[in-house]
């Protein structure tokens, strides 16, 4: 059974960097498109990024208020994804998800849904001071 575990959150201040990580184990890792996902407090689950299998990666996204701050990798032969983020903003305060799909490419569209994945870690918190 395929496991994602996510580390490396915590507490910065604003125009700090950050990065998280998520170890996957079980399957395959270099089968699985992968997403980061977060929740801030009061708040629904949100896309932040995404990553398809292929090193170098063949398709990267990111929402709007992240990009040029946050970059998504992946390293195959460790089983783990990363999101190094810099410049941080309080509205980053969240729980950072990552979720993972095997063996198939979203559209664009469903790409920053939560349902079109099927495994997901538990989450890890990042908290942005002012």
């Amino acid at each position: 059974q395929v496991q994602l575990v996510e580390s490396g959150g915590g507490l910065v201040q604003a125009g700090d960097s950050l990065s998280v990580s998520c170890t996957v184990s079980g399957r395959t890792f270099s089968r699985y498109a992968m997403a980061w996902f977060r929740q801030p407090p009061g708040k629904g689950r949100e896309f932040v990024s995404f990553i398809d299998w292929s090193v170098p990666a063949t398709y990267l996204y990111y929402e709007d208020s992240v990009k040029g701050r946050f970059t998504i990798s992946r390293d195959n032969a460790k089983n783990t994804l990363y999101l190094q983020m810099n410049r941080l903003k309080p509205e980053d305060t969240a729980v950072y998800y990552c979720a993972g799909r095997e063996g198939a490419l979203p559209s664009t569209s469903s790409m920053s849904s939560p349902a079109w994945y099927h495994n997901w870690g538990q989450g890890t918190q990042v908290t942005v001071s002012p």
